[in-house]
């Protein structure tokens, strides 16, 4: 009987597509929708994300449009917003929200790259989890006589080459974000 690892390595592909949204909800300077992602507004007294109530366009580079379908939830919107750590004053005409990214200042930009590196170490703390998880179930198998000390050796070199795999790849990610915010 061979190791099964396929669930440990879908569970690191997880991690990277967590990571991927969590590094897209930090601002760059430049107006993303992205940004919203983790804002909730009260709607008929449940928390709703906000792309579920309200249109969200980039009508420039520096700028997001928040359109509410509902008229009568643009000051919860506004609210939502202020209350968030986007760290930007919405400005409301009646009918749009709006949000203007002013550029980034040498020292928030060093604080969102720092940001940034924890987020990736974070991850990679998350990928080690999933594999030291797969090798002590392994463990388990070999001594319950369902490996062999060979298959047992096999599963931990394969899981530690999936686990390095991801890991680079974490560092990819984290490497263009952190250039992407020193280029702003």
């Amino acid at each position: 009987m061979k190791a099964d690892l396929s669930p440990y390595e879908q569970k690191m592909t997880k991690t990277i597509e967590v990571l991927g949204k969590e590094l897209a909800a930090i601002r760059a300077g430049r107006a993303n929708p992205a940004v919203l992602s983790r804002i909730t507004v009260e709607y008929y007294g449940t928390p709703t994300p906000l792309n579920q109530v309200a249109a969200i366009s980039s009508p420039d580079p520096r700028t997001l449009a928040i359109q509410p379908w509902d008229a009568s939830i643009l000051r919860q919107v506004e609210k939502a917003i202020q209350a968030s750590d986007l760290g930007i004053n919405p400005q409301n005409d009646g009918k749009v929200i709006r949000l203007s990214f002013p550029p980034l200042t040498e020292e928030r930009r060093k604080e969102l790259v720092k940001q940034v590196s924890k987020t990736g170490e974070e991850s990679k703390v998350a990928l080690r989890n999933i594999r030291r998880d797969a090798i002590e179930k392994c463990k388990a198998a070999q001594k319950k006589s369902e490996l062999t000390e060979d298959e047992l050796h096999d599963a931990e070199e394969k899981m530690q080459k999936i686990t390095d795999k991801y890991v680079k790849e974490i560092d990819g990610i984290v490497a263009k974000k952190s250039k992407e915010l020193s280029e702003v």
